[in-house]
């Protein structure tokens, strides 16, 4: 990396250092050259698809949200020089105090992301059944039998794949970014807020990014909070997005696609722990689980799954302390 740096893009090094990894195999480092900063990606490209990473913030970029631009290239080496968005995510500073305005940014940069979405046609992977199904197992595999050794009832699991994948599939399709959460979404001086960790980007259902950011893995608020800002988002998504659905309806989608999508972050951070040595997403379990358990109280149709849930699993979960 520092020869293809100093020596491919003759640049000169005043600073070097990790800036942070993440859940995938990717690291990233800031620089400093020529008193500027940057961070240098590396994408082992035998694990990680850099192409895709520059086709979906070309997207990005056109709906104008805050991607970091990329200078540089090497796709062989999996290496890419792109721009600082500073150290600073909404999880680092998110409080009472300030979440309206992070939140209303947020928000306002995914409106603005579905808009342009929705007359323009993209060629990227559609969140469809299989996706949806492949998701699901990640919590069954994962957390159930891996980390609990318990199986979940094959009647309970078709019942709870059927409603959820149904529900998913129901939803307008539009441009989804899969992991629009306050550990992606910068702090920036201007053009807030900084988006990253978008290269999975899909079409899927609309409530999918709304539910990742109001309903967090890594950080929660009260539900009359989450409900305000839903139904604002509703409000202001309705007209520009004509969709058929009334209030309680887009909820519904809301929480059903929560709950897919919970379950398959509490798969991954069991998968992270057991199989990749990065056991610090086992903190986020409870508060994943958490939501897990106040979706499945709201549905008589996931009844099934709440008793399984609560007489099975969680007597065998012990929650870090």
């Amino acid at each position: 990396m520092l020869n293809w740096l100093e020596n491919d893009l003759s640049l000169t090094l005043d600073e070097f250092g990790p800036a942070s990894n993440d859940a995938s195999f990717r690291r990233y480092f800031r620089i400093s050259a020529s008193k500027k900063s940057f961070i240098v990606m590396d994408a082992p490209p035998d694990k990680e698809n850099t192409a895709n990473f520059i086709k979906i913030a070309g997207l990005m970029r056109k709906a104008s949200i805050h991607v970091p631009e990329i200078f540089e290239n090497n796709h062989a080496l999996g290496f890419m020089l792109l721009e600082d968005l500073g150290s600073t995510s909404f999880l680092d500073i998110l409080s009472e105090e300030n979440v309206d305005a992070l939140y209303g940014q947020a928000l306002d940069s995914l409106l603005r992301q579905q808009t342009y979405f929705m007359n323009t046609a993209v060629d990227i992977p559609h969140y469809d059944q299989p996706l949806l199904s492949r998701e699901l197992a990640i919590f069954d595999e994962w957390f159930l039998q891996k980390l609990l050794n318990i199986a979940i009832p094959g009647k309970i699991r078709s019942d709870r794949d059927e409603l959820l994948i149904d529900s998913a599939l129901t939803q307008p399709v539009t441009f989804v970014h899969r992991d629009y959460h306050s550990r992606n979404l910068m702090v920036t001086e201007v053009n807030g807020p900084g988006v990253i960790d978008f290269q999975d980007a899909v079409l899927g259902p609309i409530t999918y990014d709304a539910v990742s950011l109001l309903k967090d893995c890594y950080i929660s608020w009260p539900e009359t909070a989450v409900d305000s800002w839903l139904k604002n988002y509703f409000q202001q998504l309705k007209q520009v997005h004509p969709f058929e659905a009334d209030y309680p309806q887009f909820q519904r989608w809301f929480n059903l696609m929560g709950l897919q999508r919970h379950l398959k972050a509490i798969g991954i951070f069991c998968r992270l722990h057991l199989r990749d040595n990065k056991s610090g997403y086992l903190a986020d379990i409870p508060r994943t689980l958490d939501h897990v358990i106040s979706v499945c109280r709201l549905y008589p149709e996931l009844s099934g799954f709440l008793d399984f849930l609560t007489q099975a699993v969680l007597p065998l979960y012990e929650r870090p302390a």
